[in-house]
């Protein structure tokens, strides 16, 4: 027997300000998205924001519907808006940004697990790490790859 570890890492910043250019471009356009949530049910509107190989920005709000579970979460809308706008380019960076009633949360909100394994698959698409941007109040957290947030990728198939 032996005992392995699995590590994260991840660079947490003070304010989205503290970001690259590029990376606040992103934020912000995330916490514009929050804007468009659909969330009467939970109140808790996300806010997503997908940047792809070509530099164009793709946002998506989480949707609810009365048919749990028939909503879908503001991550997963950037991504499929994205994918099915620019098929022939790569999600290069995602960013997240999550509150009741739209006021962001003081610790980053965090994506679910059915999302992190829709990042892993387009990061697996490119072939390239694909970086993870998750927003709060008191801090920001950047992941470089999906792998930091969702060690041991299903990719079995």
């Amino acid at each position: 027997m032996e005992i392995k570890e699995i590590k994260t890492v991840f660079t947490e910043y003070r304010s989205v300000d503290e970001l690259n250019p590029e990376d606040r471009e992103l934020a912000s356009s995330a916490i514009h998205a929050m804007g468009r949530a659909y969330a009467p049910y939970s109140h808790f509107h996300v806010g997503a924001a997908v940047r792809m190989s070509n530099s164009q920005i793709v946002e998506g709000a989480n949707q609810e519907n009365a048919a749990f579970p028939s909503g879908l979460c503001a991550e997963r809308t950037a991504m499929f808006a994205a994918s099915s706008r620019y098929p022939d380019k790569d999600i290069v960076s995602i960013a997240l940004a999550g509150g009741v009633y739209g006021r962001i949360t003081d610790m980053p909100a965090t994506p679910c697990g059915a999302c992190r394994q829709v990042m892993a698959q387009y990061q697996t698409k490119s072939g390239k790490p694909l970086s993870v941007i998750m927003i709060g109040k008191s801090c920001v957290w950047k992941f470089d790859k999906v792998d930091d947030i969702l060690p041991l990728i299903f990719d079995s198939i």
